[in-house]
């Protein structure tokens, strides 16, 4: 059974355009996999634990060697863990905030750095476990980043979620930018003609393919 990951990391919630564009994905999703499975998400409606030197030392703590005390510490990143094994695919709805992720998508993301789950210690170096999965990224911003635009330099939103995941083994990864949201909160142009081209490009990712 095919499933998708979903995860939202918006603090507005529902009424986020970073949600609105994931949902739009994952519809489209179960629509091209009727049969399949969504596991959701919302990083900023669960509480995630800063990881701290106890964290580490249970990590770094070969699994049968691990106290009770040691493996609480490790369910959720075990739970998150697991999802993402679970998964074919992940849609991830990732909001700029001061030129980055918001504090519950890098909280999200130091739970589930573990070696010896996804990374592994290799002759060669670290090797990353998720290299079968592919990755959407659906990235908001207030200012315009695209290329060619005055702020584009500062765009550090996507760079470092390129990173991580690669460091993880992904290398199917797309990365999807609504930029300019300072428009929408300003009133300059409504909320769904803001979306519109955004949910065009989402729809076409699961066009079929013409035949030649």
């Amino acid at each position: 059974m095919p499933t998708l990951l979903h995860i939202d990391s918006s603090l507005m919630g529902e009424a986020s355009l970073s949600h609105q564009l994931t949902q739009e994905f994952a519809q489209q999703w179960r629509n091209a996999n009727p049969q399949g499975r969504v596991i959701a998400r919302d990083l900023a409606k669960i509480e995630i634990p800063v990881i701290d030197a106890a964290w580490v030392f249970a990590n770094q703590t070969p699994r049968p060697s691990r106290t009770p005390e040691q493996n609480n510490l490790l369910a959720l990143s075990t739970e998150f863990i697991q999802e993402l094994f679970d998964a074919d695919e992940y849609v991830l709805g990732v909001p700029m905030y001061n030129w980055g992720t918001s504090s519950s998508f890098k909280l999200w993301l130091d739970q589930t750095l573990r070696f010896g789950e996804t990374l592994l210690h290799t002759p060669s170096g670290p090797k990353g476990t998720l290299d079968q999965k592919r990755a959407t990224f659906i990235m908001t911003a207030g200012a315009a980043y695209t290329p060619g635009s005055p702020s584009a330099a500062l765009n550090y939103l996507e760079p470092w979620p390129r990173t991580y995941f690669s460091y993880l083994g992904i290398q199917s990864m797309q990365f999807l930018l609504a930029d300019g949201e300072i428009n929408v909160l300003q009133g300059k142009i409504d909320r769904q003609s803001f979306l519109a081209p955004h949910l065009e490009t989402i729809q076409s990712l699961f066009a079929p393919a013409l035949s030649v």
